[in-house]
């Protein structure tokens, strides 16, 4: 079986990622405290959730191994898992930060007008062009390598964009037409879209830390009947994530009466599933060609039994 370790990409990315948001998040509280725009003050919180997410991806990618270990035998992956998780809750926080000042601002109407420059909102623009850039980066390496924590701030970081396209939209009317209710009215969608991203990371993300199945029994079993020499398969159960590290267990009844033939055959089997869906580690019980079993996955309560029983 294959391991590939990518962590060291992970890191560098992730370390390229870090500066360009520190750099990000600087500029917005400068603009932000200049223009006294209360919704770029929430822009520059939520970029300060992607710095924080950079660091805790550099340290669940320390951790996530995929080389098992005593403590650890089926290696390390799902640390990267609880990153994304962690990256879906910084998510909430940034939803919660900026509901709560947009209401605070339609409660106390009082507060000082925000005035904006055509130099400041071309360093948003700047920002945004930055933002763009780290989302597309991160999505086509977190793809490319199968990094799940790369994908899931990938996705905070769109959320930053639309984040940061609502504010310039405010701020461009504000310049404008002077419309100081757009910097309140447009943090409400955007509470909506940082929300969604962070729904979206965990959907991606906790079927695996739950063991849900990773590819169906039944294209296994097929996979497998196509094997000389295999007469069935039975109790198949798989997890993990395809083309990243999965794990598949089953029972093998061989046409086989002797170790040497059945070790042959389980060989080829194990062959092919790694072939069809990449890094995967099979484990096989191998039964007489008598064994009689309709018991495909673990859903069915039929049990197998011997033939003539």
């Amino acid at each position: 079986m294959a391991i590939s370790d990518n962590r060291v990409e992970v890191r560098r990315v992730l370390l390229i990622t870090l500066f360009l948001n520190l750099f990000v998040m600087a500029l917005k509280a400068t603009v932000g405290w200049a223009s006294g725009s209360l919704s770029l003050l929430a822009d520059a919180l939520h970029s300060i959730t992607d710095s924080a997410n950079n660091v805790l991806g550099l340290f669940t990618s320390r951790l996530s191994s995929p080389y098992p270990d005593r403590d650890h035998p089926y290696g390390h992956h799902k640390f990267e898992a609880v990153g994304a998780l962690g990256i879906a809750a910084f998510l909430g926080i940034a939803c919660f930060e900026i509901l709560q000042s947009a209401i605070e601002r339609i409660l106390n109407p009082g507060h000082s007008l925000v005035t904006i420059s055509s130099s400041e909102l071309w360093l948003l623009l700047l920002v945004l062009g930055i933002n763009i850039f780290v989302t597309f980066y991160e999505r086509r390496v977190g793809h490319r390598i199968g990094s799940t924590i790369l994908i899931a701030d990938a996705y905070h970081t769109m959320s930053d964009i639309w984040v940061t396209i609502s504010v310039l939209i405010g701020l461009i009317g504000i310049w404008l037409w002077n419309l100081q209710w757009l910097d309140v009215i447009l943090a409400f969608p955007v509470a909506v879209m940082v929300f969604w991203s962070g729904w979206q990371v965990i959907l991606a993300n906790l079927p695996w830390l739950v063991d849900q199945m990773a590819v169906a029994p039944e294209s296994i079993h097929a996979l497998a009947m196509e094997v000389p020499g295999v007469l069935n398969c039975h109790n198949i159960a798989s997890r993990g994530v395809v083309g990243h590290q999965m794990f598949i267990e089953m029972h093998l009844i061989v046409n086989a009466t002797d170790v040497e033939t059945a070790h042959r055959i389980t060989e080829e089997v194990e062959t092919r599933l790694e072939e069809r869906y990449g890094p995967v580690r099979v484990t096989i019980h191998v039964e007489p060609p008598a064994y009689i079993s309709e018991q495909i996955s673990y859903e069915s309560e039929a049990e197998g039994k011997l033939q003539g029983e």
